[in-house]
């Protein structure tokens, strides 16, 4: 199991471990949904559509590593590889995304505690960079819920 641990108060940055040995970083973009990561020393952009419903993993030369579709809707999916991997929202009440494979739940990507910004992710048989693109897919989803649901409870 990784864990991402939030960085930076200000912006969007995680270390993101295994066993306690560092693997990965991801840094979120200030202005728009995405943003860049680092794994196992390969830089990668992840960029998505302006309404954050689509995202694409870019590798230096700019072609697509992986893609994620359907994202923030209750089930959506990433394809990597040649393989495809069907995401679901655990629940109505959780921010927590389950990974599927044929019907069955295989895994998960899960904040660590409610008040923090740490997160647990969980998904067996996939390639680590797919799981760090999984990772800042969601943290960008939920940075944007977040967003919407403050800018809609003024009054």
């Amino acid at each position: 199991m990784l864990i991402a641990k939030r960085t930076s108060v200000l912006r969007s940055r995680y270390t993101v471990t295994d066993n306690g040995r560092q693997v990965a970083a991801w840094e979120g973009a200030v202005w728009r949904s995405g943003g860049d990561l680092t794994v196992a020393g390969g830089s990668f952009q992840v960029r998505s559509n302006m309404w954050g419903n689509t995202f694409s993993m870019l590798d230096k030369a700019g072609g697509v590593v992986a893609a994620a579709d359907r994202v923030g809707r209750k089930q959506w999916t990433v394809t990597a590889g040649g393989l495809t991997y069907e995401f679901r929202r655990a629940s109505m009440w959780s921010q927590a995304q389950d990974l599927y494979a044929g019907g069955t739940k295989v895994g998960s990507v899960h904040k660590l505690s409610f008040w923090g910004n740490d997160v647990a992710v969980d998904l067996p048989g996939v390639p680590l960079p797919v799981q760090v693109f999984v990772l800042g897919v969601i943290v960008s989803m939920w940075q944007a819920q977040s967003a919407a649901a403050a800018s809609s409870g003024g009054g």
